[in-house]
């Protein structure tokens, strides 16, 4: 088993370093709360400074705002408008050092088409924006990984995007940023986290804060499988819980809190034969800027910005949601989508610091770094982007309370599992497929995912041949996935591998429910589950499906949150 893999096993041994702290002279540097992608890169940030670093999240790695993003990285082309130079250009530099050094096996550029409907005023205004917009790529020092942009006419935008209205537009700038699976990014932070030495436990979730007088020197958590306890001791808690950091806050003071509001966005997810186009579009409304985003055989279309002050585990699209956005879309399209056409939904949450004004597509997405009480630092805000720059910082305050001399963070240099070597893997992808006797498209599709650790996979086709065969209704996935999402990646139910190591739940018509019995059936001797487990599993996730689908069908967001509040979270291990 390879270094950084996230087995049944090595959780156990995660649980066991982390119940040790208890003992004298055994507690941790510093434990971070939260495994969405701030959490992940302040683990690792942590841990590749040389400090003992357990890192611990309630539910599933990514399993909040983290795995319901746009899946863009992108300077934020908006932000130049509302002349935020330093925002963007600090974006605009993460961007190339994802593309280039950190992780250039999971993220990578896609195009986009700025399409301009005023025939004078409009092109030289934007065009200055998109031109400053690349200037400052440049000038981040990185490297820019994507192609400048380029000025399209009529003729030039309908050529890309066949299918936009002929009148709509009077030209268009194509441009470039970049996407990521952000799910499986955060899982690949945990990993290579994990292979550093950080001790990481999904499904532990935090229930208290230790204190001694006013300091905090750890957490004592809950073993959401079987329902134990136990404390885990810290010189430093890093409190990464985005939109849930008021109420993590509040376990410890109510002074000199930051104060995080969420907004809701959601996406739809449509056949990419639905319309044809070989770039993507970016679309202003009234309100902000709406994105229709290639992805593999599909488009996202998104996003909304609202306040949501319901459930945050489990955030719901009304159908009004999914209205709005196909009314926007329709705007540009010469043969509108319907509710038909689309095959998943899914929101999301964005953590955003709160202000004077109620506006959340307002609030500020620049993040801010707390010490409110000694032993405890707060990391809010900010934007997916820009995670590491976060965790960077988050570190950097915990260690100037640390009695020791901290080295300063290197992650800029740190490439993430799979990323080494990618390059001269893709050029071998013909050879790799012979030799595993399957499609060079499996084996790209393989790369795309796991970079150089494709081979991990072909392994376990090697000795079980019948892995290579797809999973019902989700034709892109093999079922060795899911056994490496089990053995690899920290999987521990079915709703973790349809809804995040693989996008099932979101790209299949059915959503999933065909593939649940056979995804239940190649984790169960993995997990050993028991065969009432199993069948637990299944009926959970198809549970899961229904109530989404029929939040879906509610008007409003308090009807759609009620619909999707009718199945619980997690799914107790006998």
């Amino acid at each position: 088993m390879s270094s950084g893999a996230m087995s049944p096993e090595s959780r156990e041994e995660a649980l066991a370093a982390l119940r040790a702290t208890q003992e004298h002279d055994r507690e941790l540097d510093i434990l971070i709360v939260g495994g969405g992608v701030v959490g992940a890169g302040a683990a690792l940030d942590a841990v590749t400074r040389g400090l003992d670093v357990g890192i611990v999240e309630a539910r599933d790695w990514s399993s909040g705002t983290s795995s319901r993003s746009s899946k863009l990285i992108h300077g934020g082309l908006r932000y130049l408008e509302m002349l935020d130079f330093a925002l963007v250009r600090e974006a605009l530099q993460e961007r190339g050092l994802l593309l280039q050094r950190i992780a250039p096996h999971l993220v990578r550029p896609v195009p986009f088409l700025y399409p301009l409907t005023k025939r004078f005023v409009e092109r030289p205004y934007v065009g200055a924006g998109v031109a400053l917009y690349d200037a400052l790529s440049v000038a981040s020092g990185y490297g820019r990984g994507v192609p400048f942009h380029k000025h399209l006419s009529r003729h030039g935008t309908l050529r890309a995007a066949p299918s936009l209205k002929k009148d709509a537009f009077v030209g268009s700038i194509r441009y470039y940023d970049a996407q990521v699976d952000d799910a499986r990014f955060v899982v690949n932070l945990v990993r290579t986290a994990a292979e550093y030495g950080a001790h990481a436990a999904n499904r532990l979730k935090v229930i208290n804060f230790l204190r001694e007088g006013e300091r905090v020197v750890g957490a004592r958590v809950r073993n959401q499988e079987d329902g134990t306890e136990f404390d885990i001791r810290a010189k430093q808690v890093v409190n990464a819980t985005g939109v849930w950091t008021d109420e993590t806050q509040a376990m410890v003071t109510e002074r000199g809190q930051l104060k995080v509001r969420a907004s809701k966005g959601i996406h739809l997810v449509v056949p990419r034969d639905r319309f044809q186009s070989t770039v993507g579009l970016i679309l202003r409304t009234e309100k902000s800027v709406l994105f229709v985003i290639p992805w593999g055989r599909h488009w996202i279309i998104g996003t909304t910005d609202t306040g949501w002050d319901l459930d945050k585990a489990h955030p719901s699209a009304s159908s009004k949601d999914i209205d709005y956005l196909l009314e926007h879309v329709n705007q540009v399209l010469s043969r509108p989508l319907t509710r038909e056409d689309v095959e998943g939904v899914y929101a999301g949450l964005r953590p955003l610091l709160a202000g004077e004004n109620d506006d959340t597509a307002k609030l500020s997405r620049e993040h801010v770094v707390a010490h409110p009480v000694p032993g405890l630092v707060v990391v809010a805000g900010g934007k997916y982007t820009t995670y590491r720059v976060m965790a960077r910082d988050a570190v950097d305050e915990a260690a100037r309370a640390l009695d020791e001399r901290v080295p300063p963070s290197c992650t800029e240099i740190v490439p993430l599992l799979g990323a080494s070597g990618f390059k001269a893997k893709w050029n071998k992808r013909s050879r790799m497929a012979d030799r595993a006797g399957i499609h060079v498209a499996r084996v790209e599709h393989l790369l795309n995912r796991y970079g150089s650790m494709t081979d991990e996979v072909l392994d376990i086709i090697t000795g079980s041949p019948e892995l290579a065969e797809p999973l019902p209704g989700a034709d892109d996935y093999l079922q060795a996935e899911i056994v490496y999402a089990t053995t690899h990646e920290g999987a521990r139910h079915i709703d973790d591998v349809l809804t995040r190591r693989t996008r099932i739940s979101i790209e299949a018509w059915d959503r999933g429910v065909s593939a649940a019995p056979v995804v239940a059936a190649l984790m169960a001797p993995l997990l050993h589950w028991s065969d009432e487990q199993e069948a637990r599993e299944v009926k959970h996730y198809l549970a899961r499906v229904e109530a989404e689908r029929l939040s879906q069908e509610q008007p409003d967001d308090i009807s759609a949150d009620s619909a999707r509040m009718g199945v619980d979270d997690i799914v107790p291990l006998s």
